[in-house]
């Protein structure tokens, strides 16, 4: 049953019974959630400022469309506080443009999980987590502002685990799949400021991520050794593609960039220029297409960025790096794209509060 179609009269005047309602109607996640009542729904809204009809997000395969309200109730059942909301809007703003495919990314076999990274001051306003245990358990705004864009993935656009969600194996990010940026003893700039919006604006970039790789190296020292094993992560040949590709560093990591001065720049060419096999490799696992055989398939054939090598992307700006975790250990991560060629390319909207209800 669509979430907005329920009558009053039929959920049950008792927490317990209301949260098994939820469940009847298939609107859970699999956990249980916060019945959406009233006046939680109405506190979401005031965040917005626009009306509770405007849409946010259309389904660019059935029409489904996302508007404010219907955001706003997942929002609660999520456990999304008010203050979340805006990044939760922004985010599918983000996931409306059409380079991005949210229908595709989420029906596929593939697994992919929406990642949100949001950078900037708003981040830290709202609690979110950057520091340690970045994408585990613990923080109520990075775990609800994930759980909601599943939710609504689930809720309004119907893309439901076995039917229309079609995912091999899963990917536990398709619970939430959410981080903060960390500001704490980072040497680049924020994203929120490469992505040019103005001084003090942030932002939430969204990325259709599969599984997450961690990247371990307690013995490099230098820039080349610990990017040398994040590369080799994103060279494997379970992951290579020319999709793009999220590299988050470890303080621990990336204190050993800065040491040596290297920027953003260095280190996105670096990774690009490592991460790569060779086509008698990739034609050896199956994982060739060669763009003279197999125009057909577009983006999925692999023009050669070096002769004789497939890159992971095209380019070296189909690298996001930037900084998150705890100050100890030697613990990078790199997340795979979505698909075998690019069938989703990362997106980025700022994030906009009602300056109203504040």
């Amino acid at each position: 049953m669509p979430l907005d179609s329920y009558r009053i009269h039929d959920v049950p005047d008792d927490l317990l019974a209301a949260i098994d309602y939820c469940y009847e109607q298939g609107w859970t996640d699999g956990l249980p959630v916060i019945p959406p009542v009233v006046d939680r729904v109405q506190a979401m809204l005031l965040y917005e400022g626009r009306p509770a009809e405007a849409v946010i997000a259309t389904h660019p395969a059935t029409g489904l469309q996302l508007t404010v309200h219907a955001a706003a109730v997942n929002a609660v059942m999520a456990g999304c506080l008010p203050e979340y909301f805006p990044v939760v809007v922004a985010a599918f703003e983000a996931m409306d443009k059409p380079a991005f495919n949210f229908h595709g990314s989420t029906a596929s076999t593939g697994g992919s999980a929406p990642l949100l990274i949001v950078s900037g001051p708003y981040a830290e306003m709202i609690g979110m987590n950057a520091d340690v245990n970045l994408f585990g358990p613990g923080n109520r705004a990075n775990a609800t502002i994930g759980r909601a864009t599943r939710l609504i993935l689930r809720n309004v656009f119907q893309m439901i685990p076995g039917i229309s969600d079609k995912s091999t194996q899963g990917n536990p990010g398709k619970y939430s799949f959410c981080i903060a940026e960390r500001v704490r003893g980072n040497p680049w700039p924020m994203l929120c400021e490469t992505q040019d919006y103005p001084a003090g604006v942030s932002s939430v970039t969204v990325f259709a991520g599969g599984g997450f790789c961690n990247v371990e190296n307690h013995g490099g020292n230098t820039p080349q050794q610990v990017l040398g094993s994040v590369a080799d992560a994103m060279a494997n040949y379970g992951c290579i593609t020319l999709g793009e590709s999220v590299v988050i560093l470890a303080p621990e990591h990336m204190s050993i960039l800065a040491a040596a001065g290297w920027s953003r720049k260095d280190a996105q060419e670096f990774l690009f220029s490592q991460a790569k096999r060779s086509v008698d490799g990739m034609r050896g696992v199956g994982k060739f297409r060669d763009v003279e055989y197999d125009k057909q398939h577009g983006p999925e054939a692999h023009p050669l960025a070096e002769a004789g090598f497939v890159h992971r992307g095209l380019t070296p700006d189909d690298i996001l790096i930037t900084m998150g975790g705890g100050d100890a250990g030697g613990h990078s991560c790199f997340i795979p794209s979505w698909s075998r060629g690019r069938g989703a390319i990362m997106q980025h909207k700022p994030i906009g509060v009602c300056i109203d209800c504040n």
